[in-house]
C-alpha cells in the first residue's frame, strides 16, 4: 500500500498584521516535523504543499531537514479557507486579539459558511471548498504509483475536511476535527485497492517530553 502523510504547517502569525508567515516557533516545528519524518524512514516519490506562505515555509523547512532530493510541487488547492473572508461574513467585526474569542467566533462563522451552502456570500462557498480539496487527494492518489508515498504540507481545515470525508461526514470533520488540529501535526492515509482509508489523525508524540514547548494550536 502507497502512504499519504498530511501534515499541518506550523505556527503561523496570530494577531499579526500578516498572519500568513510562521512564527519563530513555528519554525521550531517544522524542524521537528522533518526530523519525524525522518526517523519513520518513509521514502516519499512526490512532496506537496499549498501556495500560502505558511505551507511553504513548513515545507522547505522540513524537507532540509529531510534531505529529499525529490522538488516541492506547490497546488493552491491544498491551500485553507480564507478565514478573513469568512469572518469578515459570517462573523462581523470580530478582531484577531484573544485566541479564544476568535477561535469561539469563528466556529460560528464555520458553521454559518457550511449552512450557507453554494448560497453563501463569501467568494468560496463550502460545496466549492470541499470539491477542490477532495479533487487535490484524488488527483494526488491518481499520480502515485504501487507503493509510492507522499507528504502534503496544508492547513488543519483541509486536513480536518479530507478525514471527515473519508469518513463520510465532511461537514462534521471541519467542524469538530479542525479545533484539535497541532500545528505540525501528522495524519496518515493509506491507498490501495479498496481506496483511501484514514489510518491516523492529528499524530504529535514528536511534540511531547522535551519538545512539549512546542505543542500549539494556533
Amino acid at each position: 500500500m502507497g502512504a499519504i502523510y498530511l501534515v499541518r504547517h506550523g505556527q503561523a502569525s496570530f494577531g499579526a498584521e500578516n498572519y500568513d508567515q510562521l512564527s519563530p516557533r513555528g519554525f521550531e516545528q517544522s524542524t521537528v516535523v522533518g526530523t519525524e519524518l525522518l526517523r519513520r524512514g518513509v521514502e516519499f516519490s512526490q512532496v506537496r504543499s499549498g501556495s500560502l506562505a505558511r505551507q511553504r515555509d513548513t515545507a522547505a523547512t522540513a524537507v532540509k531537514v529531510l534531505g529529499s532530493g525529490v522538488a516541492v510541487v506547490e497546488d493552491e488547492r491544498w491551500n485553507e479557507y480564507d478565514h478573513v473572508d469568512i469572518a469578515k461574513y459570517h462573523a462581523a467585526g470580530v478582531q484577531q486579539t484573544d485566541s479564544r474569542a476568535y477561535q469561539a467566533a469563528l466556529d460560528g462563522a464555520l458553521s454559518a459558511w457550511v449552512a450557507a451552502g453554494v448560497a453563501g456570500p463569501c467568494a468560496e462557498t463550502w460545496p466549492r471548498f470541499l470539491e477542490r480539496v477532495k479533487g487535490a487527494l484524488a488527483d494526488l492518489v491518481a499520480s502515485l504509483g504501487k507503493g509510492e508515498h507522499a507528504v502534503v504540507f496544508s492547513s488543519g481545515g483541509v486536513i480536518a475536511t479530507v478525514c471527515g470525508a473519508l469518513l463520510g461526514t465532511p461537514e462534521a470533520g471541519l467542524l469538530k476535527l479542525n479545533r484539535v488540529t497541532v500545528n505540525g501535526g501528522i495524519t496518515k492515509l493509506v491507498s490501495g485497492r479498496g481506496g483511501v482509508t484514514l489510518l491516523s489523525f492529528n499524530e504529535h508524540p514528536h511534540f511531547e517530553a522535551e519538545a512539549a514547548e512546542l505543542l500549539t494550536y494556533r
